[in-house]
Order: C-alpha cells, then sequence, then structure tokens
C-alpha cells in the first residue's frame, strides 16, 4: 500500500495562506480524516498530495519517493469527489471499466475485475442502468467502484458524502469503513462533519485557518482537546463553554461560585464541559438555571438551562422531562472538566 510524509507544505496564493507549515504522516494502510471548517485548508492539502495542486514550499513523499514533481496519473491514486463524476450516456458497467480501458486492459480481466468491484458495493444488479436511475447513494457507490477496481496504493476522498441525506450518509459510512477494512488501502479522506470523523478516521487532523489544531485518534480528540477550537468543534451537542475566572480552587461565572476544582488553577479562563456531563441537581446544585428549551432526538433528552449569564447544555433523564421556564439546579461533573485560556484559547494542563 502507501505511506504518506507531508514536510512542511506551505500553499499560497500572493498575501493569502492555505496551508502553512503542515507536516503529516500517514501510515500504511490507515484512514485518516483531515477535518475543520470552510477554508480551513484540507481540500488544498489533499490536492497537494493527489498532484492536483503544487504546494509553494514543502514536499510530498509517498512510499519513501519525493513526488513533488510527480503528474497526478503517476502517483498511483484513486480519487473520489462529492459530485461523483458520472457520464449521463454511460452504464454503470461503463463508468467502472472506464479506468481499465485507459489502462487497456484485456476484456477477460476487465469484465472479471468490473464485476468483482461492483460486487464490493453493492451493485451487481445496476450493471446496465444509467446515472438518471440510481439514488445519490448508488450513483456515490459507482464512484467508488471506479476508484477501487483500479486497486490503487492510496483513496483520496473529498467530501464524497456531502449530497447525501442524513440516512443514506450513515448508510455510506458503514460502507466506506467496511470497504477499507477489507482493501486494507491507505485513506485520506476530508470532512467538514465532525461526525464522519469520528465515526470513520483510524486519526483524525483537526485544521484551521490552514494550520494543524490537533491529531489524534477521535477518542483522544473528544476526550483530551488541545484547545478550545478543537472541544468546541468536536462534539455534538457542542461542548459547554462557560467564562469565568479561577482562584483557589473556585471558578466564578457570572451566575455562580463553583467549588471543587485544582487549586493551581488561577486566572481568568473558560470552562468546558460536555453536555453528558452535566446533570439536574435537585439538592446542593453548583448553578441554577430557567430551561431554555428542550429537545426530544428519540435515545436522548437535550435540555438547555439559562442560567443568567450562560447558557447550558446537559443530557437528560427521559423519564424526567422538564418544562420551560421550569427552575432547576444543575450539577457539573469535576472529573470531566477542561480549562482553556481565556485569551489563546489553549489548554491549561498543570505544569509538571
Amino acid at each position: 500500500m502507501a505511506k504518506i510524509v507531508l514536510e512542511n507544505i506551505e500553499k499560497r496564493w500572493g498575501q493569502f495562506s492555505a496551508v502553512k507549515d503542515l507536516s503529516l504522516t500517514v501510515a500504511d494502510r490507515e484512514f485518516i480524516v483531515l477535518l475543520g471548517p470552510s477554508g480551513c485548508g484540507k481540500s488544498t492539502t489533499l490536492r497537494i498530495i493527489a498532484g492536483l495542486e503544487s504546494a509553494t514550499s514543502g514536499n510530498v513523499y509517498i512510499d519513501g519517493v519525493r513526488v513533488n514533481d510527480r503528474l497526478a496519473r503517476d502517483r498511483d491514486i484513486a480519487m473520489v469527489f462529492q459530485n461523483y463524476g458520472l457520464y449521463p450516456h454511460m452504464t454503470v458497467r461503463q463508468h467502472i471499466a472506464y479506468p481499465l480501458r485507459l489502462k487497456r486492459v484485456g476484456d477477460p480481466e476487465l469484465s472479471e475485475r468490473v464485476l468483482a468491484a461492483a460486487e464490493r458495493v453493492h451493485l451487481s444488479e445496476f450493471l446496465d442502468r444509467r446515472p438518471r436511475s440510481l439514488s445519490g447513494g448508488q450513483r456515490q457507490r459507482v464512484a467508488l467502484a471506479r476508484a477501487i477496481v483500479r486497486t490503487p496504493n492510496l483513496f483520496l476522498m473529498d467530501e464524497p458524502l456531502s449530497n447525501l441525506d442524513a440516512i443514506l450518509r450513515v448508510t455510506m459510512r458503514a460502507e466506506l469503513k467496511h470497504l477499507h477494512h477489507n482493501l486494507k488501502t491507505t485513506t485520506v479522506y476530508v470532512t467538514h462533519d465532525q461526525i464522519e470523523a469520528m465515526t470513520m478516521a483510524s486519526r483524525v487532523v483537526v485544521m484551521n485557518n490552514g494550520m494543524v489544531e490537533q491529531i489524534g485518534a477521535p477518542e483522544q480528540i473528544y476526550g483530551d482537546p488541545d484547545n478550545l477550537f478543537v472541544a468546541t468543534f468536536i462534539g455534538s451537542p457542542p461542548i459547554n463553554r462557560i467564562p469565568g475566572r479561577a482562584s483557589g480552587g473556585e471558578f466564578q461565572t457570572a451566575s455562580a461560585n463553583i467549588g471543587g476544582f485544582p487549586i493551581w488553577l488561577s486566572g481568568d479562563a473558560v470552562l468546558g464541559v460536555r453536555p453528558e456531563h452535566v446533570s439536574i441537581a435537585d439538592e446542593d446544585p453548583d448553578i441554577a438555571g430557567t430551561v431554555f428549551a428542550v429537545e426530544y432526538t428519540g435515545s436522548e433528552l437535550l435540555i438547555v438551562a439559562d442560567t443568567g449569564g450562560d447558557r447550558i447544555s446537559l443530557i437528560g433523564d427521559l423519564a424526567r422531562r422538564p418544562k420551560i421556564d421550569e427552575r432547576i439546579g444543575l450539577r457539573i461533573d469535576r472529573g470531566e472538566t477542561f480549562f482553556f485560556d481565556a485569551q489563546t484559547g489553549a489548554r491549561i494542563r498543570k505544569s509538571s
């Protein structure tokens, strides 16, 4: 398969820097996700790996070979885009066979490989159909089959599921995860959807403003964020951010003074706590508030409370649904909180 090394990659257009001093190693057979908001540089990074864009400076290595000057067609990659790139006059069979015909693969082998690729993405019964008679999910699977039929060393995927509805996205996430398990092809996947990143990646690269904010396994990114941007971007519903001041083991907010925190914390900070680590407390609450909204999602009850200075979200008990404007007390799990510098957003950690 393929190992990718990006070494101090910069991409500039005039005074604008799309990617800033990015270094990254993608291990052989890894499924890595570049995650971030629109304009953060993730698609540009993918296109540099593909050879569709050239880096202003820095180096790209695939399997130890510097490929900066190699054309995209010479990098042994297959790309899948969000717009599918299907031709209306071609059948599914013809689409899947197209890369093999360009390589002048003989008909017996070509037919065998087309059938095998179609079976992998559950398209065997649709081989003679044209795109107009396929659903969005089926069209995306055609694009995938066209990519995997080449058996490349590297898959590059740029927002491949963004055009699908919510149910199809869930189905296709499972399809892609299973496909990677079977093929074990090194995959670099770009998305702005943190659910896709968390459910599919072996590692996530969180990007913002052309820079890498944090790299780690989904569990690490979620449970041990390096800064406020990562903590906020990862998680649905999003993390609660409560500004205040720490002193002597207490954290003073606009509406409460909460004790029980490490004595070494001091100064202006933002307390971060995820909704699943906030609960309703009938006695000795940390913060008192008024129910602002209640959202029933089927498996969970999301409650938003207005504390007079902040709005705090929590995952409630389905058996106890409070009413809007009802007064409730909230308790924060001290062991599941993060503190961030109020000015820089960097995680505040105890120095060794």
